[in-house]
């Protein structure tokens, strides 16, 4: 039987006891916050991020993972006869999965896997990986298999203020002022038939208690064939009680295995800001 390492960006968002379970290796995305370099989850944490952009309104900038640094990750592994899974970032938001192949042609037996997704929505994939290979099936063939399950992950994610995204160049100045001077909660959704397209879906009115309490329902409610072994509550930094609420419209709405409850990592955060969450599942 092979000999398979399971492995991941850090943007997959899993958390320290899902990692641990799935005995899945991260590699961090860079993160520049003021002429500084950290690595996400490494040696700075999301509410830094936050705190810093309080004080002095300075957002940080996150940088791929390059093919030299994958290569020099993957020859760890390699060198000892393993074969390694690598599961990245969705290819339309970063580089990553390009520079992923690139370090696969210099080595043998890396199998990278683009999520087409983010955070857990890349986490999801990373658990359907951890599972097959404990079953002992061929690295070739998880590849091939989660990389079909990629279009069945239904990521979405509802954010309570849209300054970071306007600072951050992904939404219009205009857009982020209307929505914030009508109380509105955009759901951000994204594509998984594509490398990870972006777009708005409803966008709620009110409170972000209201706004999540409805969000949840709705999602739950848009799909006939939600698969019931796992769903995620991703956020960014949200009160206790808002994640309570959410959980709570999950058990009304159906039975699911498995809730976990999962913090995003700094790429992530930096990108959507405080106040952000997600419920993030699969179909069938």
């Amino acid at each position: 039987m092979s000999k398979i390492i399971i492995s991941a960006d850090s943007v997959c968002d899993l958390g320290p006891e899902l990692k641990q379970r799935c005995n899945v290796n991260y590699y961090p995305f860079h993160v520049i916050l003021e002429d500084k370099q950290y690595g996400d989850g490494v040696d700075i944490t999301p509410d830094e991020i936050f705190d810093v952009y309080r004080k002095k309104k300075v957002l940080p900038k996150t940088a791929a993972i390059n093919a030299t640094e994958y290569v020099d990750y993957f020859r760890q592994w390699t060198d000892e006869g393993y074969e390694v899974i690598h599961i990245t970032l969705g290819s339309g938001f970063s580089a990553v999965y390009t520079n992923c192949c690139l370090a696969a042609k210099e080595l043998p037996g890396i199998y990278p896997i683009n999520s087409k997704c983010l955070s857990t929505g890349t986490g999801h994939l990373v658990i359907e990986a951890a599972v097959r290979a404990a079953y002992g099936m061929s690295a070739a063939q998880i590849q091939a298999e989660v990389s079909d399950l990629a279009s069945k992950v239904r990521a979405s994610f509802v954010i309570d203020n849209l300054e970071f995204l306007h600072k951050g160049g992904r939404c219009s100045a205009l857009a982020a002022l209307g929505a914030n001077l009508l109380g509105l909660k955009p759901c951000i959704e994204v594509d998984c038939n594509t490398g990870g397209q972006m777009n708005v879906g409803k966008k709620y009115r009110g409170s972000l208690e209201k706004a999540l309490a409805q969000y949840t329902a709705d999602k739950l409610a848009q799909y006939e064939n939600i698969r019931t072994d796992k769903i995620f509550i991703t956020h960014s930094g949200v009160p206790d009680e808002l994640i309570d609420i959410v959980r709570d419209k999950i058990n009304a709405a159906m039975k699911f295995d498995n809730i976990y409850v999962t913090r995003a990592g700094c790429t992530i955060s930096a990108h959507c800001g405080p106040g952000t969450l997600g419920i993030l599942f699969m179909t069938e």
